[in-house]
């Protein structure tokens, strides 16, 4: 049994920004799986299916970013799922633009869903797949930055991190973490034309 939750915040208005790539992933999971997320439960919208013969959750919190641990927190609760096979689908502003990266576990560094997440489920000791939105101009708020789409060219770059953190989660949920991140840790998205 896993749980894959992409976070974001809810709304038209923040759809296709930076800090959505993670409800943008889960769109994307969601549609290769064939598993509906229209369900509303657990403060989210979530759907279950299977996949490579698992038993699978997906969740996109409803709560805004600050607060995804409580909609996490009472999935997790009511299905009783292991800490480990939650893997969480997060933007990330201290990494390369582009860059996808697999961590087992670890801090929330400064990103505030994560942060809500560890403290709900008192615990950190789930694998989180980040990617690289970009870092914000030297003098620009952070909020405003996240909050911020895409130009054209960071599209086509997104859509293809998309794709790379929907094949790591097939590889997590196939084989185990460890595997996944021997396979795409360290190595460049590629773009296709």
């Amino acid at each position: 049994m896993k749980l894959i939750v992409g976070l974001g915040n809810p709304g038209t208005k923040y759809e296709y920004t930076r800090h959505n790539i993670g409800f943008l992933t889960l769109d994307k999971i969601a549609q290769d799986w064939n598993i509906k997320v229209n369900k509303i439960k657990f403060k989210g919208l979530w759907g279950q299916g299977t996949f490579q013969g698992e038993k699978v959750y997906l969740l996109k919190p409803q709560t805004y970013m600050n607060n995804s641990g409580e909609s996490v927190r009472e999935i997790v609760d009511y299905f009783k799922i292991n800490i480990q096979d939650v893997i969480v689908i997060v933007d990330d502003i201290d990494i390369d633009f582009g860059e996808v990266r697999i961590k087992k576990k670890g801090s929330a560094g400064t990103h505030n869903g994560l942060r809500s997440i560890i403290y709900h489920l008192v615990d950190d000791g789930f694998p989180r797949i980040k990617i690289g939105v970009g870092k914000k101009h030297e003098k620009q708020d952070l909020a405003s930055f996240v909050l911020s789409g895409f130009s054209t060219e960071e599209g086509k770059v997104m859509k293809a991190c998309i794709q790379r953190a929907n094949d790591i989660v097939n590889e997590i949920v196939k084989y185990d973490v460890e595997r996944a991140m021997n396979k795409y840790n360290g190595r460049s998205v590629e773009l296709k034309s």
